[in-house]
């Protein structure tokens, strides 16, 4: 049985992974701001009244878990804030970044003490952050923030790489939930997907930037 701590779990994709790593006899820590009814239906440790765009906040979720081992840390938590050019609103783009970009940093950072050989990180990012798939522009706060934490990704690979820890950067899929406004794939098969991803990562494909069906996708 693995150890599974997920943010952002209270709707969406994040109730998802927690729905399906909890179904298949794995330990799930569901951190979240506020859980949500479907969320307390399953079988999951819920960790409240977490920001991942605060420190302190993070600093108290490391706090609460002590000393215990997290041998899968998803980073899922995320924002969309939709924007157009000529009323473009920075303080929402600002928000964006603090919960998009940095919030994976932070929380990585504060429990990489909870990390050991083994372990691995998946930060939830978007194929929108791709500079080469950029065909259509727009959402300018939300893909500069998914952008800069594909760097934070990378970042982490080398940082993580002497401790034997691999980390991906893991694109969803068109997914229908709030976020989307219903539009795309059902949460299950995403969910699915990622799952995959992270069970067949390695620490010689780690940093890869991987579309949840199992494709690289472009920088």
């Amino acid at each position: 049985m693995a150890t599974i701590l997920i943010t952002g779990c209270n709707r969406g994709i994040g109730l998802e992974l927690a729905r399906q790593y909890g179904a298949r006899g794995d330990r799930v820590i569901g951190v979240c701001r506020q859980a949500s009814d479907e969320l307390k239906a399953i079988d999951v440790e819920l960790i409240e009244g977490i920001d991942v765009a605060s420190g302190d906040s993070v600093a108290e979720l490391r706090d609460r878990l002590g000393d215990a081992t997290i041998d899968v840390l998803i980073n899922n938590a995320g924002i969309l804030r939709s924007d157009s050019f000529g009323s473009i609103d920075y303080e929402q783009m600002m928000e964006q970044y603090a919960v998009n970009t940095l919030g994976p940093l932070r929380v990585t950072e504060a429990l990489a003490g909870n990390l050991t050989d083994g372990s691995k990180v998946a930060i939830v990012t978007s194929r929108v952050g791709s500079i080469d798939d950029n065909g259509s522009g727009g959402n300018w706060g939300y893909r500069a923030s998914k952008t800069a934490v594909n760097m934070i990704g990378t970042n982490l690979m080398h940082e993580f790489k002497p401790r034997g820890i691999p980390v991906a950067l893991l694109h969803p899929g068109l997914v229908a939930t709030d976020m989307t406004g219903g539009r795309g794939i059902a949460p299950s098969d995403s969910a699915a997907g990622l799952i995959d991803r992270i069970d067949e990562l390695t620490l010689q494909a780690s940093g890869g930037f991987w579309h949840a069906e199992g494709y690289r996708l472009p920088w």
